[in-house]
């Protein structure tokens, strides 16, 4: 008989998995703390933008007129523990209020709620972002609390979703990694993953710590990445070079490869930047504090993009926002997503309006996200309404939508024709055949 899956928080990742799950073929109960998060997906219905996962929910949520009812959703513990062979611990980690360190209030919560109903044998699975060491410590915490004592194991199996491809990367993922303790706590996992590993899924298995490290150093390095090519945007910026033609002559470098070398605002989202920095702050409680002094720089260099694009925007209005207006295409930290948690879009349009521009701001799915952390900027329901009587244009996130833009309509409707493409998305050479001086960081003003 399959083991029963239970999910411990619906938020982005938890919603994916718990449906991902279901789709796999396991009967899963999720649980949240949240009665609105609850309700709306015991509707079918998800509180964040995924590309493809309230159709997931559609199909598998119990209730649901069709759908093959493996998936229910609950706010109790009891129920949780009652039901599940393996329960998947998939809540957030945020940065501390005011510190560089991993914010563990809402996992130590979770494994408490969880640890207590435990009265039988059952396999706890970590999938939050943690700092290194947290499994040691609430694996000897679960054994003080579960009545099943021995019985109750915990792993450790760290996500790595890209947002707007989450469900994709959950059912076919590029690896999986469990730490783990014992044979029957992989055994366990190699059931619950058997179809990802018989499509060719590799399968790590670890010890806790190594786990714990996969995903942030993962994110390092992309992050590491990210903020070389901006570095490298700079130099090209005061050299006059090019920075996208250096970008594509080094990407053919097979060591280096082409991805996430494009030049722009920068990094943001809920993972990159918190992780990169909880990271920084382990180490330093490791006494290894040495060994990852480069991320301050990395961390340093993506802040420094955001102002560097207000520059160039402040460049272009004459040298003072002061009575000009500023059409923002973009507000979610990255396309093919809601999220607007750190980003820098959000962030280049805020300066701007402090700075005593008019902003207004057009996202295809970030909006309502958008006005909640920033109501005071001006929004539109369109890009073309967004750049009306603008006096710069600032591509800020590469939706696809924003990359098939009609450079002479907009042109129409605009005060002045700049634009600056603060994402090196666009393609130059078409809008400036409309008419528009366009401006990206790091590449020739002409």
């Amino acid at each position: 008989m399959a083991p029963k899956l239970t999910v411990i928080g619906t938020g982005y990742l938890g919603a994916t998995h718990a449906a991902a799950m279901a789709e796999l073929g396991f009967e899963v109960l999720a649980l949240d703390v949240v009665p609105e998060k609850i309700e709306l997906l015991t509707a079918g219905r998800v509180p964040m933008y995924e590309p493809g996962l309230e159709e997931l929910l559609a199909k598998h949520v119990a209730g649901i007129e069709g759908s093959t009812g493996r998936l229910r959703f609950t706010m109790d513990y009891a129920e949780v523990a009652e039901f599940g062979d393996v329960h998947f611990v998939c809540v957030n980690t945020p940065q501390k209020h005011g510190e560089y360190g991993c914010d563990m209030s809402f996992v130590d919560a979770a494994m408490e709620s969880l640890g207590k109903h435990l009265t039988r044998p059952a396999l706890v699975v970590g999938k939050s972002t943690v700092p290194v060491g947290s499994a040691d410590r609430l694996a000897a915490r679960l054994a003080e609390l579960a009545p099943a004592g021995e019985g109750v194991e915990l792993a450790w199996n760290p996500e790595f979703l890209r947002e707007g491809f989450a469900v994709q990367d959950t059912l076919h993922p590029d690896r999986i990694v469990v730490g783990v303790r014992g044979e029957r706590a992989e055994a366990l996992l190699r059931e619950v993953y058997a179809t990802p590993v018989a499509e060719g899924t590799p399968f790590v298995v670890t010890d806790y710590p190594t786990s714990e490290l996969v995903k942030t150093a993962a994110n390092s390095f992309l992050a590491t990445k990210i903020s070389f090519i901006n570095a490298m945007a700079e130099i090209c910026e005061a050299a006059g070079g090019d920075v996208a033609k250096l970008a594509e002559a080094i990407g053919y470098d097979e060591r280096i490869g082409a991805k996430f070398l494009r030049a722009g605002v920068g990094f943001g989202g809920g993972c990159l930047p918190k992780d990169i920095r909880a990271f920084m702050a382990r180490a330093g409680e490791l006494g290894v504090d040495q060994a990852l002094t480069f991320l301050r720089e990395v961390d340093s260099i993506n802040m420094r993009q955001r102002g560097q694009a207000v520059e160039l925007a402040r460049e272009a209005c004459g040298g003072d926002f002061l009575g000009k207006r500023i059409g923002v295409l973009g507000a979610a930290f990255k396309p093919d997503s809601d999220d607007v948690r750190d980003s820098p879009a959000l962030n280049v349009a805020g300066q701007i309006h402090l700075q005593g521009g008019q902003v207004t701001v057009y996202d295809p799915k970030g909006m309502a996200n958008a006005r909640r952390v920033f109501p005071t900027l001006g929004y539109a329901e369109s890009a073309l309404e967004a750049v009306r009587g603008a006096d710069v244009v600032l591509h800020l996130t590469e939706w696809r939508e924003f990359r098939e833009l009609d450079a002479a309509e907009l042109g129409r409707v605009v005060s002045r024709r700049q634009l600056i493409d603060g994402r090196n998305a666009l393609d130059g050479s078409v809008w400036r055949a409309a008419g528009w001086t366009y401006r990206a960081m790091g590449r020739p003003r002409a």
